[in-house]
């Protein structure tokens, strides 16, 4: 390969590297608070994005150094094929199982139709994890605001609607209750002691 060619084959992969990593950028900054859900659902996949923009990045590193012989090159190629298949392996996995998780449940608030709270098992094993948040508006311009979350030993029983504008969540020893204002923003929580 010519000095020429192997140069603009480098930059053809950073290029790539770099649109990976920028793609990326919007769903991490949609897992936010407030962020918008389509975009976070549709983007924020660290493990496949990310994973790409390091392989192609190594994969243009490699492709920058001159090899002398032939041996070196079949050396090279023979440690770095296993790699980038068992990163594409994982990544892929990850892209396929790494989901939004089980919904448990979805209720909309009594008052408004666009302000929904959800829970979702959000686990990778047996031992359930809940991820309660709160879903404002809808299509495109819906956004999620997290409430918590919570694993089994943290004592959680549910999550619900207690009054519209109010979402109160219940633990084996106490109880929060946060309050939603007219935009979706989340107030609170204040904590109390549950009751025996």
């Amino acid at each position: 390969m010519t000095v020429a060619r192997r140069r603009q084959v480098v930059w053809w992969l950073r290029g790539a590297a770099l649109a990976a990593f920028l793609v990326y950028l919007p769903g991490y900054f949609a897992s936010r608070q407030g962020g918008l859900v389509e975009v976070e659902r549709r983007l924020n996949h660290p493990v496949l994005l990310l994973g790409t923009a390091v392989a192609l990045a190594v994969v243009s590193a490699v492709a920058q150094v001159e090899f002398r012989t032939r041996w070196a090159q079949i050396g090279c190629a023979a440690v770095l094929s296993p790699l980038l298949f068992i990163g594409a392996a994982v990544g892929a996995l990850a892209y396929y199982f790494g989901g939004d998780g089980r919904l448990v449940a979805r209720t909309p608030d009594p008052n408004r139709a666009d302000h929904v709270l959800s829970v979702t098992d959000v686990a990778f094993s047996i031992d359930p994890v809940y991820r309660v948040e709160l879903l404002t508006g809808s299509g495109w311009s819906a956004r999620h605001w997290g409430l918590g979350t919570w694993e089994e030993h943290d004592g959680f029983v549910r999550a619900e609607w207690s009054a519209p504008g109010r979402i109160t969540v219940t633990l084996e020893k106490k109880i929060e209750v946060f309050t939603v204002g007219e935009d979706g923003a989340l107030g609170g929580p204040s904590v109390e002691p549950r009751p025996r």
